[in-house]
């Protein structure tokens, strides 16, 4: 696969911001988007800040004849529309979304795919109470009976009152879908819900399709918001999020690779990359951010769901996290002493950090203590299939700028890893790797390399 691949367009939607701007200056002061939950009362939950987008919808995203169906997007697919049109304004590239006809678009709409990853979208609570509280029996219990169709022995038609297209809104599909439409997309395009490694293994599969020729330029990324009662409840369960209490620092509470951490912090958003062919990239004129070098993915046994502090000494390498990124750094013909600094997925949760960290000792070894680690789950919390997109769009501007965001962290960070508390810093960066676990056991990682002409030197 001779053809390479590169970063022209960064759109990324989160806590701190809509804009990769926002989110690279955000990162640069230091700044956390951890806050009391505002979306719904979370008082009945054990966590109760995380990261929210405020004032954002993505009416504002949308050509204005396609307004009316930001009626039927879920909140994760306004996240995707609105990373997308952020995305290819940043690349300057023409699409179908201008509405103007006598601009031609950049790309014939075949030559161009969109794969974005997604979750398990829930269904708004108040739209699916309201439907569901027609269906209550005489003695204030749902009936199914009651929810079933008319048409049904004693249905009542509960469910009817349910929005028509109430199903299609939900669809982990409709973010890539309602993307293709705006954007005339009509080559390869695909869906990933692989949980937390979602984001980048869609940007590894655009990867692949662009290298193979069946486009020449992709929309990819990944968003969520599980900002919602099922959300956080689902989470919860899992043993993942942090009990807060009355605090309304987040990024106090999320503590990356720390062994006392007690969790991490949900957040939303999530961000969706221009890949292109790099001559087609060059012929345009278009600006680099970063190269994608190389790829890999692997499946290993789930991390640790749950927080078990009797049981946090000593670290239990994430096998399958450890096999993506070799796979990665072999597909770049990169050898490791190449990195110059890892994008890790950064949880706060003990035993995943624990995981992570020693797949990435087996890898790096003694010389990890020296590779800076860029953690942002302090600032933006945890976006679930929006974390791999958000991760490769910071180390793509780190390379790019040829500079390392500020490190939050109010606790200690385990022995040997450069995670603790730092300010944003100038560094030469030849590479950088963003590798990612997820609760189910999927991992992917991507190495990164610096556009022609930056971080020749390196740091060694």
């Amino acid at each position: 696969m001779s053809r390479r691949v590169v970063i022209t367009g960064l759109g990324t939607v989160c806590a701190l911001g809509a804009g990769a701007r926002a989110l690279w200056e955000g990162l640069l002061g230091g700044r956390s988007g951890l806050r009391p939950i505002t979306a719904f009362d979370p008082s009945g939950f054990r966590a109760r800040l995380g990261g929210e987008v405020e004032g954002f919808s993505a009416r504002e995203f949308v050509p204005k004849h396609y307004r009316k169906a930001v009626k039927v997007m879920a909140r994760d697919t306004e996240l995707a529309v609105g990373a997308a049109l952020l995305a290819a304004e940043d690349a300057k590239l023409s699409t179908r979304a201008a509405g103007d006809e006598s601009v031609a678009p950049t790309y014939p709409g075949e030559r161009v795919g969109c794969q974005i990853g997604a979750g398990l979208i829930a269904a708004e609570t108040a739209e699916l109470a309201s439907a569901a509280a027609t269906a209550v029996d005489a003695h204030g219990s749902f009936s199914t009976r009651l929810w079933g169709t008319v048409s049904e022995a004693g249905g009542a038609g509960g469910m009817d009152n349910l929005q028509p297209l109430w199903m299609l809104k939900y669809l982990p599909n409709m973010l890539a879908c309602h993307v293709t439409i705006i954007h005339g997309c009509e080559g390869p395009s695909n869906t990933i819900t692989c949980a937390e490694a979602s984001g980048l293994l869609s940007l590894g599969e655009s990867v692949r399709v662009i290298q193979r020729g069946a486009a020449d330029a992709c929309f990819s990324g990944g968003a969520e918001s599980k900002i919602n009662h099922m959300g956080m409840m689902r989470l919860d369960l899992a043993g993942r999020l942090a009990p807060t209490g009355d605090a309304t620092d987040g990024a106090a509470v999320v503590r990356p690779f720390d062994p006392a951490a007690r969790g991490t912090l949900l957040g939303e958003g999530g961000g969706v990359l221009i890949l292109e062919e790099a001559e087609c990239a060059a012929r345009r004129g278009a600006r680099v951010y970063a190269h994608v070098a190389g790829f890999g993915a692997a499946h290993g046994g789930p991390p640790f769901d749950a927080i078990d502090d009797s049981a946090s000494a000593g670290e239990q390498p994430s096998d399958g996290l450890r096999w993506a990124i070799e796979a990665a750094l072999a597909d770049a013909a990169a050898h490791p002493d190449e990195i110059d600094a890892i994008v890790p997925t950064g949880s706060g949760v003990p035993r995943v950090d624990d995981a992570e960290a020693g797949a990435l000792r087996m890898v790096f070894g003694a010389r990890l203590e020296r590779i800076p680690l860029v953690t942002i789950r302090p600032n933006v919390g945890d976006c679930q299939a929006g974390n791999g997109a958000l991760q490769a769009a910071v180390g793509a501007m780190c390379l790019f700028e040829q500079r390392l965001p500020a490190r939050l962290h109010h606790g200690a960070p385990a022995p040997g890893l450069q995670a603790g508390p730092a300010g944003a810093q100038a560094a030469k960066l030849r590479c950088v790797l963003v590798c990612t676990s997820s609760l189910g056991g999927q991992n992917a990682a991507l190495v990164l390399r610096a556009p022609d002409g930056a971080g020749a030197a390196g740091q060694g």
